[in-house]
């Protein structure tokens, strides 16, 4: 396959890739009108990415908001109320065919690669059986990553290191936690140091639901930092959330950019189910209840957006688009100014991708897998402003998924 008439995101001019065997052969600038073959590809001047990346979602609760009860407050804690009722029900077979239809529509967004949360807190482990024949199954739609997530907490739920270390056993690929979900502080730390012990053992990659409250007393980040530094971990480690952030005092954030920038770790955050979930105990003033991406980014360190829920008890929107996300969070974190703008996708693309260790099976280089999109604009700010789509998403050197814009027409005025 040949592309042409590509636009480079930090490129100048117009670019061709030749694609063969599922891998790209060449990336070069285009110095000529290039000819069009019939299985070629004319970007027409818009953007070619890689594919875009969800580095945190829970397919095992998707599609299940109001099920058996909607969550009224709208706080974390009853969505994990609800959730626990509607995980007495589960099968393997209901939990597979949500999945598929969220991996379809996440699919048709152009997202390729998949970090999925699934919860571990359940003896006979349904969801997790579930989801490692879901990876099997769309690996012609996904690449997917099967975090064990101890939803309950490891050290608060019966059994639950024992649950962590089979979950690991049966195949998932990072090792998951909730310290701030704990009975305890000292529990809350002792379930990091185990989790951490169980990945350098295991060679998994970490992820941890951290400090994912309004709580300016959560400092769990400091613990999971410290253990990724002092282990040189902090390549493989990410603290998802870290919403209590949004509540810490500038001197106590001080001191912690210090460790974090020394630790090396990557963030995930979820703007639009943090604006929902988080500030539900304040009256006025209502706190955003995010964590501060932008400092974040602006000290050099590793930050994504994911979506976290589709239509579950904790958010009951969504439907795919980590654009949707993307322009939400730009919005809240107060990240709308120039610089924010030209570099926008690089919070669903190339810094998910290091945050999922993905390393030479991303990107647009020769040699690297052929999976890539068009979009349907020539820039980050024109995608954000015009609230763009992919109109290809190409996987292993073959169209995937192809779309048409909406073409808007206007009847004669009459005068």
């Amino acid at each position: 396959m040949h592309i042409i008439n590509a636009r480079l995101r930090n490129h100048e001019g117009l670019h061709e890739l030749h694609l063969e065997n599922g891998l790209i052969a060449s990336v070069a600038r285009q110095t000529e009108a290039p000819s069009l073959g019939p299985q070629d590809l004319d970007a027409g001047g818009n953007l070619v990415v890689p594919p875009f990346v969800e580095p945190h979602i829970h397919l095992d609760a998707t599609l299940t908001a109001g099920e058996p009860r909607w969550n009224m407050s709208g706080t974390l804690f009853e969505g994990i109320e609800c959730w626990g009722e509607r995980k007495a029900t589960i099968t393997e077979e209901d939990t597979r065919t949500r999945a598929r239809k969220t991996l379809q529509a996440l699919a048709a967004h152009g997202i390729q690669h998949v970090r999925t949360h699934v919860d571990v807190t359940d003896p006979q482990l349904t969801a997790l059986k579930a989801m490692l024949q879901v990876r099997e199954e769309n690996r012609h739609l996904v690449d997917m990553q099967i975090v064990a997530f101890p939803q309950e907490g490891i050290e608060s739920y019966r059994n639950g290191r024992e649950l962590m270390e089979e979950a690991i056993r049966m195949g998932a690929d990072v090792v998951g936690g909730i310290p701030h979900f704990e009975y305890t502080r000292d529990q809350g730390v002792s379930s990091v140091k185990f989790l951490m012990d169980l990945a350098e053992r295991t060679g998994c990659l970490v992820d941890v639901h951290c400090d994912e409250t309004d709580d300016p007393h959560s400092r769990f980040l400091e613990v999971l930092a410290e253990e990724a530094r002092s282990r040189d971990m902090g390549a493989r480690v990410t603290a998802s959330h870290t919403t209590a952030m949004g509540s810490y005092d500038n001197a106590y954030c001080a001191k912690l950019f210090r460790l974090l920038g020394h630790s090396g770790i990557s963030f995930v955050s979820c703007p639009t189910e943090s604006i929902h979930l988080q500030g539900r105990f304040d009256t006025f003033p209502k706190r955003r209840g995010v964590t501060r991406v932008n400092e974040l980014l602006e000290a050099g360190m590793n930050v994504c957006f994911g979506q976290d829920s589709i239509v579950d008890p904790w958010y009951p929107l969504g439907n795919g688009n980590i654009l949707r996300v993307l322009e939400a969070g730009l919005h809240i974190c107060h990240m709308l100014g120039y610089r924010n703008l030209q570099s926008a996708l690089d919070l669903v693309t190339d810094n998910s991708a290091k945050a999922m260790a993905l390393g030479e099976r991303y990107g647009l280089e020769p040699g690297r897998p052929a999976n890539l999109l068009i979009l349907s604009a020539d820039s980050d700010y024109e995608m954000i402003r015009s609230q763009g789509l992919p109109l290809y998403s190409i996987r292993n050197g073959e169209v995937l998924m192809k779309r048409q814009m909406p073409v808007v027409e206007f009847g004669t005025q009459l005068d």
